[in-house]
């Protein structure tokens, strides 16, 4: 069955194409989630007319994500997580934490589909993180977890201990507590 593309699909292509699926791919998938319309005569000749236009807007997303790819390309991000002794999380860190860690310091709004995690980050460290923009354009992030419980804590001043006031080995006074009286 062919299908338009109106968003890029990883895997089939970019906005515009025209890809051949399986139908309930197409039917189950694409067309409800807008990602695509059926190929009819109708909709190629509105595609053919549209497509001057969508070639100048991927033409702003490629801009778009080059620029934040340089940005973000080499950087570190840093996500709190707790860990036992050993340095193993409790869980996991997902794409979720990721991108919203990515916005947090970096300001820039990411898909988490389009962020690509290797193996699942269960351990505190650096991990490389592989995140996919429109097109070839590919930044690699590397991603630091670790566990504020752990990182080491600058020495607290020790305060001097006074010395308790009077005779040096006189005994604290014992509060008296009456005891209660029982009837026999």
């Amino acid at each position: 069955m062919k299908v338009i593309l109106n968003e890029e699909v990883l895997g089939l292509g970019e906005p515009g194409k025209i890809v051949d699926v399986a139908p309930g791919y197409a039917r189950n998938f694409l067309v409800p989630r807008k990602l695509a319309v059926y190929a009819s005569t109708a909709s190629v000749k509105e595609m053919e007319h549209h497509k001057t236009r969508l070639e100048r807007k991927r033409q702003r997303l490629v801009t778009a994500a080059q620029s934040i790819a340089e940005r973000l390309n080499g950087q570190t991000v840093k996500i709190e997580g707790r860990a036992g002794d050993t340095g193993k999380l409790y869980g996991s860190v997902t794409t979720s934490d990721i991108a919203s860690a990515i916005q947090s310091q970096f300001d820039v709004l990411i898909d988490r589909r389009k962020i690509h995690v290797r193996e699942p980050i269960r351990t505190v460290g650096g991990h490389t993180v592989d995140i996919s923009f429109m097109g070839d354009t590919r930044a690699v992030v590397t991603v630091n977890v670790f566990d504020p419980a752990q990182v080491a804590k600058p020495a607290e001043v020790a305060k001097p201990v006074e010395a308790p006031s009077g005779p040096p080995h006189s005994p604290a006074p014992v509060p008296y507590v009456a005891e209660p009286e029982t009837e026999v």
